[in-house]
């Protein structure tokens, strides 16, 4: 790609997913739904402007890492702590059996392939947290009973769903579903989440004592994107995938996070703070692209709409989906009400589930026909849990 249709080609998606995301927010949606419409109206689907092509796909590939980032970088191990069962049995229930029913599904009904059949499990399990703390946020019930249920779930089924998604790319680039994949990689992730809470933390000390004494601004942001990259080639380079690399980096230097043996090295929580400040700019830069990258990855017009084929699929695994996150709230001993405001807060799968299934695509794994089934039921999913939960509390 020449350098003047590179710079059109980023000026409209950015462009188009902030005016869209803009709509889909006014109109009470997750921002995500709109820049997921900017891929598809500008793709293949409908414009036709645009391709994916290998320079944004790079950028995409950094809106990932940065994404994953940003999820580690929130999320609240004492939280899940303080909720304790409540949350680790709506967290358990709604991987499990998200997972079982959708691979089974696929397997049994549709006849899919085994690796398939995984990926559209793992992509059934994901809860999209960013948007569940939004809405609750937005209806003041993020520091309710519920509330801290949901979250401390949501921080579980992160780590889960990332674990899970590590081993579902080593079978896809790996050679296949092995003990010896399996046990391979978990031990590399296991290695790699131990070791890397605590590099972090000694480099997050050593940015700090620079940041004291620097008269150039801009350390802070450079130097996060530089631990993100060099976490993420570190993952790589030890048989994990790239994602974690940048998880494992925003886990470490959460406010919120801790290591049992390394008290020495906690951060100052002002620090921390800053370091969320200083880098949301450049996130919320990048993760767009990866969305919109989604969406271009899309072509809804080579989907047979008359093939009965995407709306049973489609329809069946929306019910799993749902079902799958009630069945974990179910395992709680909270009044009915209750439980039904945190199963249909688990539902959405937004950003986490649309890496599952682009990771299926990239990887070969899905078709077109699949890959659009799932991107409708992670949509949906998104889509209508927020207006659910504003209307049982209204209730």
């Amino acid at each position: 790609m020449e350098a003047q249709s590179f710079f059109l080609s980023l000026l409209l998606i950015l462009v188009t997913a902030r005016l869209l995301a803009e709509i889909a927010v006014r109109l009470g949606a997750p921002a995500v739904i709109g820049e997921l419409s900017a891929g598809i109206l500008l793709g293949p689907s409908l414009l036709g402007w645009l391709a994916p092509d290998e320079v944004i796909r790079l950028l995409a590939e950094v809106g990932i890492l940065l994404l994953l980032f940003e999820v580690g970088l929130e999320t609240d191990m004492r939280k899940l702590m303080r909720t304790g069962r409540a949350s680790s049995a709506v967290a358990l229930g709604g991987f499990v059996f998200p997972f079982l029913l959708g691979y089974l599904l696929a397997s049994q009904l549709f006849g899919l392939s085994t690796l398939v059949s995984m990926f559209i499990g793992g992509a059934l399990t994901a809860t999209s947290i960013g948007i569940t703390v939004r809405v609750l946020s937005d209806l003041h019930q993020r520091h309710s009973r519920e509330g801290q249920i949901v979250l401390g779930a949501a921080v579980l089924d992160d780590v889960l769903g990332v674990v899970l998604l590590a081993l579902l790319y080593e079978f896809s680039v790996g050679g296949g579903i092995t003990l010896g994949n399996i046990g391979r990689v978990l031990m590399f992730i296991t290695l790699f989440f131990l070791l890397a809470p605590i590099a972090a933390r000694l480099i997050s000390l050593l940015i700090k004592r620079f940041d004291d004494v620097t008269e150039t601004p801009g350390l802070i942001p450079t130097a996060m994107v530089s631990l993100v990259l060099l976490f993420a080639w570190l993952a790589h380079a030890m048989g994990a995938p790239e994602l974690l690399g940048g998880f494992a980096a925003g886990l470490a230097l959460s406010r919120r996070f801790f290591l049992p043996f390394g008290i020495a090295l906690h951060t100052d929580p002002r620090f921390s703070e800053r370091i969320e400040n200083e880098m949301r700019p450049i996130i919320q830069l990048f993760t767009p692209i990866f969305f919109v990258m989604v969406g271009l990855s899309l072509d809804l017009r080579a989907i047979d709409w008359g093939s009965a084929f995407i709306w049973s699929f489609s329809l069946l695994f929306l019910l799993v989906a749902v079902i799958g996150k009630f069945a974990g709230a179910a395992f709680t001993r909270e009044p009915l009400k209750r439980k039904i405001i945190i199963g249909v807060a688990m539902v959405p799968r937004g950003e986490v589930g649309l890496i599952f299934a682009e990771l299926g695509r990239t990887s070969g794994i899905f078709d077109n026909e699949v890959y659009a089934g799932m991107i409708i039921v992670i949509a949906l999913t998104t889509l209508l849990p927020p207006f659910l939960l504003k209307w049982l509390y209204r209730g």
